[in-house]
């Protein structure tokens, strides 16, 4: 009878068939096997919503400030203010210079305090200043908002940084190009979003100050539920299960060979700057700033002056480019996830060939734009949707590259790319203004798209003969001498 296996040999076989399991379990957890959607994937949803609301309020004030000047375009109930072109490139401007300062020290506060701590103070107070900005422009003008928007720089300067400590503490190496494009696919949707709904805004009964509130009031709905649900590491979220915390921990533990916690390392900021590889990634990271924010304060113009589009397809139309980057984020994801699964490439050869495809693709598409007459805008648009779209790849180059090089450190890297590719993201857009001088001139915008096409050719270039994506040296630096320390016994653990 089959029900004989009850006795002590079916109990036996019972409690080894309990222990293979409980043993392949590890196994799997030491080969960093996914246990399928966990918490990991909840807070990935997290850090995406936190870049969806951190972009929204970056680009807000680009669109906004169009009726704030102009309230005959849109809903002329509300106030209107006879702001100047360099009065509003310095109000456009401002934000990046708040931004560029915190950087570097922010990337050392979320690997000291959490990286939850950090970025929910940062867009907790962006999101409040979001709110009170038609305030502040009622009661100030320019100045106030100008001083404002600076305020809202240095606060979202914690955003990347942390987001990145974020990622290198949740996400298991395996898993970084998925979940971590998932994540910054976030810049694309809050640009989209809000580019594509500012003018209906605008145009409500609520007129522009509406962009502002709902803008700011969605950032404290995201901050409600990352205080709640947000946390800085498996180990500090208590409803985690024990299998995907360990398979996560160990997973981590492989790129580490260090004892010491995270936040007790102390940093080798030597050894960054010697490192030939972070040298390229930091070029990498401003070439693609360079064009980036080239195309993003530039396109409204080019749409409007060179391509004659009215305003409402206007804004539309300068959403397309950053819809197509979203979308194709993902399918370079999925390109990416099979090629792992297959291991048809190496990380390092991955992270150089997606890097190429969002810079040099980018590239020739820009020279194609260069050549392109007044009288063809559908092929400008086709374009312009070409270069932003495939840009969506370096998602999967060197914008995760930091935690590649570095795990332990990952947040003060991005904060030291990031702080030097924004002062690119302020000198684009001013070289810009110094070169276009006649806005429907078709030749100066040329030189633009060359310039920029001649940047993406040498930053992805530099980053394909120098970079790595192997965990460097200086990732585990040795722990300080201490006077008067005695020998220790090796830990037996």
């Amino acid at each position: 009878m089959k029900f004989i296996c009850c006795g002590s040999k079916g109990a036996m076989a019972v409690n080894d068939n309990a222990a293979n399991i409980d043993s392949k379990k590890e196994a799997e957890a030491e080969a960093g096997t996914t246990y399928g959607l966990g918490v990991r994937h909840w807070q990935t949803f997290l850090f995406f919503f936190a870049l969806t609301v951190a972009y929204a309020q970056r680009v807000n004030l680009s669109v906004a400030l169009v009726a704030m000047t102009d309230a005959a375009a849109a809903n002329p109930d509300f106030p209107e203010y006879a702001w100047p072109e360099k009065t509003k490139s310095l109000i456009l401007s401002s934000f990046f210079w708040g931004y560029v300062l915190t950087q570097v020290p922010s990337g050392q506060l979320a690997r000291k305090f959490g990286g939850k701590v950090t970025l929910l103070v940062g867009l907790s107070i962006c999101s409040v200043l979001n709110v009170l900005t038609p305030i502040f422009a009622r009661w100030g003008d320019w100045q106030l908002v100008c001083a404002l928007r600076v305020v809202e720089g240095l606060c979202q300067g914690v955003v990347f940084p942390s987001v990145h400590t974020l990622i290198s503490a949740w996400v298991p190496p395996n898993e970084r190009p998925v979940l971590g494009t998932c994540a910054y696919a976030g810049n694309q949707f809050g640009t989209i979003v809000m580019m594509a709904t500012s003018g209906l805004l605008a145009s409500s009964s609520a007129g522009w100050p509406s962009i502002f509130y709902v803008s700011g009031g969605v950032g404290l709905v995201w901050a409600i539920l990352f205080f709640i649900w947000g946390a800085s590491s498996p180990a500090h979220y208590k409803k985690i299960s024990a299998e995907e915390r360990k398979m996560i921990e160990l997973a981590q533990a492989s790129e580490s060979v260090s004892e010491q916690p995270k936040e007790k390392l102390h940093t080798p900021w030597l050894s960054f700057f010697t490192s030939p590889a972070f040298l390229a990634l930091i070029v990498a990271h401003s070439a693609n700033n360079w064009g980036f924010w080239t195309l993003l304060t530039e396109i409204p113009s080019y749409m409007k002056n060179v391509l004659g589009k009215d305003i409402k397809s206007n804004a539309l139309l300068s959403a397309l480019p950053y819809f197509a980057m979203f979308c194709m984020s993902f399918i370079f994801s999925a390109i990416a996830m099979q090629l792992n699964k297959r291991n048809c490439i190496s990380t390092v050869v991955s992270r150089k060939l997606f890097n190429s495809l969002g810079m040099w693709v980018s590239m020739c598409s820009l020279i194609g734009l260069a050549y392109v007459t007044a009288d063809q805008s559908t092929m400008a648009v086709a374009l312009l949707t070409v270069t932003v779209g495939f840009n969506g790849a370096c998602y999967l180059g060197f914008q995760i590259n930091h935690i590649d090089l570095s795990p332990n450190f990952a947040g003060i890297l991005m904060g030291i790319t990031n702080c030097v590719s924004n002062i690119m993201s302020i000198i684009a857009p001013l070289l810009v203004g110094f070169i276009v001088t006649n806005e429907h001139d078709v030749e100066q915008w040329r030189i633009v798209f060359f310039i920029a096409a001649a940047i993406y050719l040498v930053g992805n270039g530099l980053f394909v003969i120098f970079g790595r994506a192997s965990v460097q040296p200086w990732n585990d630096p040795p722990a300080k001498p201490r006077r008067n320390s005695t020998p220790q016994v090796e830990s037996q653990h």
